[in-house]
């Protein structure tokens, strides 16, 4: 009988770790059932509903939720869990408190995906070495050896490879280019990333002042939206990015248009690795990025891209120009890159999970 697994993502929002929770459960539906535990009203919700995803909702009040608490001991006892899978903060917290409160026995793995360290009190401490937790799943060396700090016993801690589905891209179509009205022989820079502080859209913009002042024939292209979306927007504003700049908000069409892109520009100062970068990378786009967080796990410098100094605005500058100016440059590192990304697929990011969830149950 196959071992059940009870994912808990209390995110409203689908980002970056929504999606890799999704991965595993669709790649690995022979080996364990996947149950989830989200929160009602959620974008994950509505993916279990529309993949036929056996999946259990509650409504989330706050990051400190004994309700939510018991909903996870509940689901644990009635659907006989045998391990837990948590995807975010408050997952984490809500199924501490399961534990320490409501008696809830049930092992459980915790990803890992920000680059900050653990904070240092009481309850960060106390819910972060936990007995319950058997593994602490970290999306890249750089998250390992930052949460190692603290983590009383390090033989917890595992690196596993966010994945991307390699095969979901398709070749430059045009329907971006000609949205945005520009030219095959524009130089086309852009982003796919959420709208978010760590995300540092203002230095992608100052960086884009600078390159709009010196280049006429290039263009720059935000995909996404986020939580300071109005903060970032007017900051754009207040530049001179003339109409050489443009903000197309979020987009489901990302695997059709990202192959469009002369060059991938991320000027994040966290990162927990950048799946977005993978994406790129799937595309034959050459990147250039700030060595935030894990960032610098991928973009191996003047190899799969450039990789700059964060916040670094001249640096970035020139690593720009330096791609705008040398296409064989570019090709390499395009080239290097796409052999790089054939191992992050999502299918070698579940067979590492599994490992370790069979390490656990065994």
């Amino acid at each position: 009988m196959k071992k059940k697994v009870l994912h808990i993502v209390t995110a409203l929002s689908w980002r970056g770790g929504e999606q890799q929770a999704a991965y595993l459960f669709q790649e690995l539906r022979a080996e364990v059932d996947s149950l989830v535990l989200c929160s009602s009203g959620s974008k994950m919700e509505e993916f279990c509903q529309k993949n036929d995803i056996t999946h259990f909702t509650h409504k989330k009040k706050g990051g400190i939720d004994f309700s939510y608490a018991k909903k996870v001991k509940q689901v644990c006892l009635s659907e006989k869990i045998d391990l837990i899978h948590l995807h975010d903060a408050h997952a984490h917290t809500f199924s501490i408190l399961a534990a320490s409160i409501f008696g809830n026995k049930t092992p459980i793995i915790l990803s890992r995906r920000v680059d900050f360290p653990i904070k240092r009190n009481f309850f960060s401490n106390f819910k972060y070495n936990h007995n319950q937790i058997k593994k602490i799943l970290c999306v890249s060396d750089t998250i390992k050896k930052i949460t190692a700090i603290g983590i009383e016993d390090h033989s917890k801690l595992e690196t596993v490879y966010s994945g991307i589905d390699l095969n979901k891209f398709k070749p430059s179509s045009g329907i971006l280019r000609k949205e945005l009205g520009v030219d095959n022989d524009v130089f086309l820079i852009g982003n796919t990333s959420a709208l978010a502080d760590h995300k540092d859209y203002f230095t992608f913009i100052d960086v884009a002042e600078k390159i709009i002042e010196r280049h006429s024939n290039c263009h720059f292209v935000v995909m996404g939206d986020g939580p300071m979306q109005a903060e970032i927007h007017s900051f754009a504003a207040t530049k001179k990015l003339k109409k050489q700049f443009t903000f197309v908000g979020f987009r489901t069409d990302i695997p059709e248009v990202l192959a469009e892109l002369d060059l991938f520009l991320i000027t994040s100062k966290t990162e927990g690795l950048g799946t977005s970068i993978l994406d790129a990378f799937a595309c034959n786009v050459p990147v250039v990025g700030t060595a935030g967080g894990g960032i610098s796990e991928l973009v191996e410098n003047e190899k799969t891209g450039l990789l700059c100094e964060v916040k670094n605005v001249e640096q970035i500058t020139e690593a720009i120009e330096q791609m705008m100016g040398d296409s064989d440059f570019r090709e390499n590192c395009a080239v290097q890159a796409k052999h790089k990304v054939a191992l992050f697929s999502k299918q070698e990011t579940a067979q590492k999970t599994l490992k370790y969830y069979l390490e656990v149950l065994s």
